[in-house]
């Protein structure tokens, strides 16, 4: 009878699990809004629109503007899975630098990023979309 109770309590316990949202996995955009102003705010801006000084300094120099993030395309597919700007290539972008995607090699890599501060980078990322 108890082991017919626990394996009852146990089955249960999945079912919710897999039905509720899960917090503990998800990544934090506010954590990767802090990354984000720290590394990348001189060339994407505060707002993510590629217009912070570096970023405008560039385009006014006839160099490519950095990507606007509000408009959320993408145009790197560094796995190669046929899908453009997945969370995959918007990490190996970052860690690696556009350039050995094909891209601009004024996106340079950023070091010393864990998986986390990816995952809450990518998060905010894709939260600047409009």
């Amino acid at each position: 009878m108890t082991r017919i109770l626990m394996t009852s309590l146990l089955m249960t316990a999945i079912a919710v699990g897999s039905i509720l949202p899960s917090n503990a996995f998800a990544a934090d955009a506010e954590a990767g809004k802090a990354k984000f102003l720290a590394l990348c705010i001189s060339c994407h801006g505060e707002s993510g629109k590629g217009d912070g000084p570096t970023g405008l300094a560039l385009a006014a120099a006839g160099q490519p503007a950095p990507r606007d993030f509000t408009i959320g395309e993408f145009v790197l597919d560094p796995d190669k899975d046929g899908t453009k700007g997945s969370d995959s290539d918007l990490k190996a972008v970052i860690t690696k630098g556009a350039m050995a995607f094909g891209g601009s090699p004024l996106m340079a890599p950023v070091a010393g990023l864990t998986d986390a501060d990816l995952d809450n980078m990518v998060a905010f990322i894709r939260s600047l979309k409009q």
